[in-house]
C-alpha cells in the first residue's frame, strides 16, 4: 500500500521521537572523571564540592546524576583507565589528550580546559643554571617520560636550546613521578632527582623550601601566551550518548572559573580541604598572586604548536590541521589557539 504524505511524515516523526527517547534513556545518571595532584586542577576541584555538574545537569533534565571524583598520580594512569572504560571523563595535561585523539584515530576529544598556570622547571643544584648544564648522570622528574605537558616542554625547549636535530637530548635524563613524589624527592638532598618540573603549588613550595632551589626555565619561555595544562577530556561514544552532560560540564567549568576569580579564598579553602595539602591558605594566596598563577581559562592556549611539535617528532602520527579537530564540536566557541 502506497503511503500518503501525510502518514509517511507521521511515521518518520515517530521514528525520530522513538532515537530520541532511545538517546535519552542511554543518558548516564553516573560517572566518573579523574583528577591530578596540582593546583592546577583547582577548577575541578571546586566543580566536586559544590557539585557544580550535577546542577547544571539537573537543570538540563539529568535528575540525580552523580558524579564520582577519582584521583591518580599521573596522566598515563588516568589515560589508561578511560580506555578501559573505568571512567567517564579524565582532567589532564593537553598532550596526553592529543596522544589518545591521535591513537585513537579522533575518538577521543577535548571538552575545555580549565587552566594555564605556568610550569617550572626547579632545579636545587647550583651548578645546573641552563639546560646545557645537565649531564648524563643529573635526573629530571616529569609526571610521564616522553609524552607528559613536561615532558614534552622539556623536548621544545632542548630544541631552542641545542638546535632543531637535538630536541630529544633531555629525554635519557627524564624519571616518571608524580608530583608529591618528585618534590618529596626534590626535597631530599641525598635524593638523586635533582631537578623537577614542576605544577604549582610544588614549584612554590620548592622554591620556598629547599636549599639552592632556582628556576631554570617557564612553560611562557617556550611557548609563547601560555600553554594550557588542565584539560578534560573523553570518548566521542559518550559524548554523543550523553550530550547533556557534556554540556553540564562545560556549564560547570564556566561557574567554578568564574568562583575561582571572584573568591580565591574560598577557592583555596576548597582545594586545602579535598586535596590534603597542608599548605597554609596565606601561602597559596600568595602564590595566586604571582605572575600568571590566575590563568584559570576554557579556551585552549598554545594548544597547536604544542600539537605542531609532537607531530614533528613522532609522537602524533597525524597532524591536526586546527584546535577544533581535537576538541567537540560543543567547544569550538571557546575561541582557543
Amino acid at each position: 500500500m502506497r503511503l500518503t504524505s501525510k502518514y509517511a511524515a507521521a511515521i518518520l516523526l515517530a521514528a525520530f521521537t522513538g532515537m530520541a527517547a532511545s538517546a535519552h534513556a542511554q543518558e548516564k545518571t553516573e560517572i566518573t572523571i579523574t583528577k591530578q595532584p596540582s593546583i592546577l586542577y583547582l577548577p575541578a576541584l571546586v566543580m566536586q564540592k559544590q557539585g557544580l555538574i550535577e546542577k547544571s545537569a539537573a537543570q538540563d533534565g539529568v535528575k540525580n546524576l552523580k558524579v564520582n571524583w577519582r584521583s591518580f598520580s599521573s596522566g598515563g594512569a588516568s589515560t589508561d583507565a578511560l580506555l578501559s572504560d573505568n571512567v567517564e571523563i579524565v582532567n589532564s595535561g593537553l598532550g596526553n589528550l592529543l596522544l589518545l585523539w591521535d591513537r585513537t584515530k579522533g575518538k577521543v576529544k577535548g571538552i575545555t580546559t580549565n587552566s594555564a598556570l605556568p610550569l617550572e622547571l626547579v632545579s636545587r643544584d647550583p651548578k645546573i643554571k641552563t639546560l646545557k648544564d645537565f649531564g648524563p648522570r643529573d635526573k629530571i622528574a616529569v609526571p610521564t617520560v616522553r609524552v607528559s605537558t613536561q615532558a614534552i616542554l622539556l623536548q621544545m625547549a632542548a630544541e631552542k636550546e641545542f638546535g632543531k636535530d637535538n630536541w630529544s637530548k633531555l629525554d635519557a635524563n627524564t624519571v616518571q613521578l608524580g608530583h608529591p613524589d618528585a618534590a618529596a624527592m626534590l626535597a631530599n638532598a641525598s635524593g638523586e632527582i635533582s631537578t623537577h618540573f614542576a605544577a604549582p603549588p610544588f614549584s612554590y613550595k620548592e622554591l620556598k623550601t629547599v636549599p639552592n632551589a632556582h628556576v631554570l626555565l617557564r612553560s611562557n619561555d617556550i611557548i609563547d601566551g601560555g600553554l594550557s595544562q588542565s584539560t578534560l577530556f573523553t570518548t566521542t561514544k559518550f559524548a554523543e550518548a550523553n550530550p547533556k552532560i557534556i554540556k553540564a560540564v562545560l556549564a560547570a567549568s564556566e561557574e567554578a572559573i568564574a568562583f575561582i576569580k571572584a573568591h580565591p579564598d574560598q577557592a583555596v579553602d576548597i582545594y586545602r580541604e579535598i586535596s590534603g595539602d597542608q599548605t597554609s591558605a596565606a601561602e597559596l594566596l600568595d602564590m595566586l598572586k604571582q605572575p600568571g598563577m590566575m590563568d584559570f581559562q576554557m579556551a585552549p592556549a598554545g594548544s597547536m604548536k604544542f600539537a605542531e611539535h609532537m607531530s614533528k617528532v613522532g609522537i602524533l602520527k597525524t597532524k591536526p590541521a586546527k584546535w577544533t579537530d581535537y576538541f567537540m564540536p560543543e567547544s569550538a566557541g571557546l575561541n582557543g589557539s
